[in-house]
């Protein structure tokens, strides 16, 4: 095996230890896309003598990140895997996943784009980035907001179970915000059941007077809805008609923040 980089420049012992953490990552790509692999196959696939092998798996193995399968000579990946992987998912803050699509976004529509979660009985606000032609300089971040009167809470009801929806419900008292909101629980009901269907929600003056708004469901690894990403802007301008033309991409925004919080649907 050769000593040099590509460049020519002589690796060394700091070379030879990268190329160790280099080989090893291997290892655990090899047994994750196998499931298991004894010590030829994992030499023959990273292309070094049995006895490197052995050792990387033996290094891997003393860590917890490999154990040896049921099977005598076999290896698969260990439950220090998920020590590891508990430690990064733990850090993965929604707000955090989710800025980068909620800038694009705002800058695509040129509104202003949220991302809101339930909390109790209400829908509340953790991320807000204006469009650069977004009018009005009303921050949502932090507010509770009432959920049957908002895209969002629309999406967050709509994916909960009948009894925890009803239970969200009456705690919110079903106030009528504007001559638009829906308070009778059948319509709602209705409302709620189109929003599954076709995979976001929509309101029409049903907070305010003058605004439309637009949500799509974020969900956790598991499938489960955590969260709602929201567009919203002036119903001069932000009309129903616009409103279905750009859900798709809202829709394709809201799958990438689940992609990163863990999500493989």
């Amino acid at each position: 095996m050769s000593n040099h980089t590509a460049a020519g420049e002589t690796t060394g012992p700091a070379g030879s230890g990268v190329q160790s953490v280099d080989r090893a990552v291997s290892v655990l790509e090899i047994l994750a896309q196998r499931g298991e692999a004894g010590v030829s196959e994992v030499a023959a696939e990273i292309d070094v003598h049995k006895s490197t092998a052995f050792r990387l798996l033996g290094a891997l193995e003393a860590r917890g990140l490999v154990e040896q399968a049921t099977e005598r000579g076999k290896y698969r990946l260990g439950f220090g895997i998920v020590r590891l992987a508990g430690a990064v998912t733990g850090r993965l803050d929604i707000t955090q996943q989710g800025r980068p699509v909620c800038e694009r976004l705002a800058e695509e529509f040129g509104e202003t784009v949220n991302i809101a979660v339930l909390q109790e009985h209400y829908a509340v606000n953790l991320c807000q980035v204006r469009g650069p032609g977004a009018v009005g300089t009303h921050n949502w971040v932090g507010q509770l907001t009432p959920p049957y009167a908002t895209s969002s809470g629309k999406i967050l009801l709509a994916h909960l179970s009948e009894e925890a929806r009803s239970a969200v419900l009456a705690g919110s008292g079903l106030q009528k915000l504007t001559p638009n909101t829906l308070t009778a629980r059948t319509k709602l009901d209705r409302d709620l059941a189109r929003t599954r269907e076709r995979g976001y929600a929509i309101t029409l003056e049903e907070l305010e007077i003058g605004l439309h708004a637009m949500a799509a469901p974020i969900r956790s690894r598991d499938g489960e809805v955590i969260a709602a990403l929201s567009a919203s802007g002036p119903a001069y301008r932000f009309t129903e008609a616009r409103m279905h033309e750009l859900a798709p991409t809202l829709v394709s925004g809201a799958q990438e923040i689940s992609s990163r919080m863990g999500h493989l649907g």
